[in-house]
């Protein structure tokens, strides 16, 4: 009954044409002889992010056979385990021996972990056929991340978070297809807007276009999800009330520093008990879950690492509005979230700064092959205040890392009127966020 079931699976995800997509900005490794673990929270993208590359493949002149991709949450397979993967296997070359033969398969397996026994099997595809391997999979059973954990170093990570400011731009319509300085002021300006708009919505594909009040309910309800399944079912938690007032705090204090301290505190200023133990448990749950990011301190030192705060950052602006009191200014959190998010696609590695007189610079980067980077981030600096602050903390961690390259992205698009540091540059936020693909 599951082989029948089975058989049919295999002749529809043959027969099936990719769905229309916005094309994403999502870089494979080129490594071989690696399987890629595709990864990110709940509805950001990646069973679509796999049609992507299927598309690809088929573009570069791979036979539509050769192109496998199979959803295993399917009720007609339920309870299916790595012995009917193994006969799916041989009946898919049965039917086209010539893909084996050429050694031209590429598989696609989205919702891996409801297979029982999947692990196995795919190492021992990855060990005996020549086939190229995408997995995904999300679910209580098996966290995204730990996808790519179970496959004892034969896969690669591929990190999928929601629309960046380009792919939203990409799905309206609206992307700009040349250079920032080569743009008219007008569209710069449509862009200025544009960014505004992103920032308040977000890039979860499904939240696009969608009413402000619907799309602030559409967000929490993937959290919820996230927190329901991917925390609670999936390390059988007990304390509900203390998580779910541990993922309140998280998302109602965008881009602040947290540490389990200030958080077992706040917890227990609800009158909820608990343990500092049990919040530093709960805290490495939801990370794992993708709901936000966390940033530690720059330093040399792995001890002042761990024991120093973390800076959380949503996985997506949009979250910050859904979580934050109507009509409450947020756009300043938004636009660093934003670029936060947007370093972490590009491959950078992120700390924030604190001089030795305790003033902050939003993010030291870090990339190989690249010269580090000094990044502060200012909604508004027409205040000269603000401006003056927001400078003097990056002239300060300029001299004590001179080795990086200081910038100041603004959300206004007019140059700040103070001098900058020496070898300081200025971006307006919508060409930092543009200008590289």
């Amino acid at each position: 009954m599951v082989r029948d079931a089975l058989r049919a699976l295999l002749a529809e995800a043959v027969a099936a044409q990719p769905p229309s997509f916005t094309r994403r900005d999502v870089r494979l490794p080129d490594v071989p002889g690696k399987a890629f673990a595709v990864i990110g929270m709940r509805r950001s993208g990646k069973t679509t992010f796999l049609w992507q590359c299927l598309t690809d493949r088929l573009a570069q002149g791979a036979p539509r056979e050769s192109l496998l991709l199979l959803t295993l949450d399917d009720d007609r397979i339920s309870g299916i385990n790595a012995a009917d993967l193994s006969w799916l296997l041989e009946e898919y070359f049965r039917l086209y021996p010539a893909v084996r033969a050429g050694h031209t398969a590429t598989l696609f397996l989205d919702e891996v972990q409801v297979a029982l026994g999947w692990e196995q099997f795919t190492r021992r595809l990855i060990d005996s056929e020549r086939v190229s391997l995408f997995l995904s999979g999300s679910s209580s059973k098996l966290l995204s991340r730990e996808v790519a954990t179970s496959m004892r170093g034969r896969a690669l990570e591929v990190l999928v978070h929601p629309f960046s400011f380009r792919e939203a731009l990409r799905h309206q319509g609206g992307e700009p297809t040349v250079p920032w300085a080569t743009l008219p002021p007008v569209e710069r300006s449509r862009l200025d807007h544009a960014l505004r708009r992103y920032l308040e919505a977000g890039g979860f594909p499904e939240a696009q276009g969608v009413p402000d009040r619907d799309r602030a309910q559409l967000l929490r309800g993937y959290v919820d999800i996230v927190v329901l399944r991917d925390v609670i079912e999936r390390h059988q938690v007990t304390n509900t009330a203390a998580l779910r007032a541990l993922q309140r705090q998280l998302l109602a204090a965008p881009t602040r520093t947290v540490s389990v301290q200030k958080l077992s505190d706040a917890v227990r200023s609800a009158a909820i008990a608990v343990s500092k133990d049990t919040v530093h448990d709960y805290l490495t749950h939801l990370e794992d879950a993708f709901p936000f990011r966390l940033v530690p301190i720059y330093t040399e030192s792995e001890r002042r690492r761990q024991v120093n705060p973390r800076k959380c950052y949503p996985v997506d602006p949009g979250l910050i509005a859904a979580y934050e009191r109507p009509g409450r200014p947020n756009t300043g959190l938004a636009l660093e979230t934003a670029v936060m998010l947007e370093m972490e696609r590009r491959g950078w590695d992120l700390g924030y700064v604190r001089t030795t007189s305790g003033h902050e610079v939003d993010f030291m980067a870090q990339r190989y092959g690249d010269k580090p980077l000094l990044i502060q981030v200012a909604s508004q600096v027409d205040d000269g205040q603000t401006l003056t602050r927001e400078v003097r903390s990056l002239r300060e961690a300029t001299d004590e890392y001179p080795e990086a390259r200081p910038l100041l992205v603004t959300l206004d698009a007019s140059p700040p009127s103070e001098p900058l540091p020496a070898g300081a540059e200025w971006r307006p936020a919508a060409q930092f966020l543009l200008e590289e693909a």
